[in-house]
């Protein structure tokens, strides 16, 4: 009860402040897409055998690149449903470009870093070969809108570092096709390599937004088109990163409300922003103020449709549009085709009530709600 209450109460306060609209808008933005996370099933079950539980932490039990299957079943449940101009729902997909490339990186006795693009990631995957032009036939049919979430969904210094130290659980992950992995026994224990933003001092903080924008230029030429978004892994960033990505292209920013600036002396600063809130170079913010993860749920005492469309409904009760948070990793079935199937049954819930409830609701992609944020605040 008290947790629900404490929900109520920061749903409210987040959708406050900020640029407000009549319109019934709804916005899925998703995270992941390229990233590897749990190479295979068999590699999951290796994890359990060597004591790491990997089945306690959902990013570790389900999470995974993305096959055909998965993608093809995901546009057609997407493309099932219309708002009423007649556009379908459209996932701002924010995409990784690249992998560690763990031969190579072997090879030079771990003193150096190489990557390989997510083409190659893909067509050393058994089911995964025709994924990248599954991601433009899904943007050319209006359901997949790919952004940029960065280069690797992977922190290379820290990375590298643990490697060259000979750390136990970094190693095991390494072996396994892993980028990283969580510590062996315990079961809270997050896998911290994922974190790509986190830096230790001014050199690593510089080699942190060269990856950056290598990763927006990269987008660029996979894609064919800018992206005009961003969302830091993790919702790690600092302001300083700000003006060299506005130099590539990126007017807007995806994330919550807050913003965590690492510190050089091994703190951090925390960033509150605004829905429709500019900086200095013209970048907008956008707040999600929704939530619909329900691989991350308990379902025995969480219905992630039903918490999900109080989000909705507290965002068009305050005049905000619905920016709804929902990972990769509820969607991926090539660890656990229970969880893609369960949560798309899930989504087509949500899905249905939504129109159900909202007969004028509006599906746009992140860029369109930024670019009518800032046709209207002029």
């Amino acid at each position: 009860m008290i947790s629900r209450v404490k929900r109520y109460i920061s749903q409210h306060l987040t959708n406050l402040p900020g640029w407000r609209t009549d319109r019934k808008i709804v916005v899925f933005e998703s995270d992941d897409w390229g990233s590897i996370r749990m190479p295979s099933k068999q590699v999951y079950k290796q994890c359990l055998q060597a004591g790491y539980r990997v089945d306690k932490i959902a990013y570790e039990r389900f999470d995974s690149l993305a096959s055909e299957d998965d993608l093809e079943l995901l546009f057609n449940l997407l493309s099932g449903y219309n708002d009423q101009h007649g556009n379908p729902v459209v996932i701002t997909a924010n995409i990784l470009t690249a992998n560690p490339d763990f031969e190579k990186i072997k090879s030079s006795g771990f003193q150096e870093y190489f990557y390989e693009l997510i083409t190659e990631t893909f067509n050393r995957y058994p089911k995964h070969s025709g994924c990248l032009n599954l991601w433009k036939e899904g943007k050319g049919k209006g359901v997949f809108f790919p952004q940029s979430h960065g280069r690797e969904h992977l922190n290379v210094s820290g990375f590298m570092q643990a490697l060259r130290q000979g750390d136990r659980d970094v190693h095991f992950g390494f072996e396994h096709s892993m980028p990283g992995s969580i510590p062996k026994g315990d079961p809270n224990g997050g896998n911290k390599m994922v974190e790509s933003l986190r830096y230790v001092d001014q050199q690593d903080k510089e080699k942190k937004i060269s990856i950056i924008v290598e990763g927006l230029e990269l987008f660029e030429n996979l894609m064919g088109y800018r992206s005009e978004t961003f969302i830091p892994p993790n919702y790690l960033w600092s302001p300083d990163f700000n003006e060299l990505i506005s130099r590539k292209g990126v007017r807007f920013y995806q994330g919550q409300k807050k913003m965590i600036e690492p510190l050089l002396d091994g703190g951090v600063k925390l960033h509150t922003h605004k829905l429709g809130e500019r900086n200095d170079y013209g970048q907008t913010f956008l707040i999600r103020n929704a939530f619909f993860e329900p691989a991350l749920c308990h379902h025995s005492t969480d219905d992630p449709v039903y918490r999900c469309l109080k989000d909705i409904s507290t965002a068009f009760r305050m005049n905000k549009p619905a920016i709804i948070s929902s990972h990769r990793l509820n969607y991926v079935g090539f660890i656990d085709e229970q969880n893609r199937d369960r949560n798309l049954k899930m989504l087509e819930q949500l899905l249905y009530q939504i129109i159900k409830k909202w007969p004028d609701v509006e599906f746009l992609n992140s860029v369109q709600l930024g670019n009518l944020i800032i046709a209207e605040n002029g």
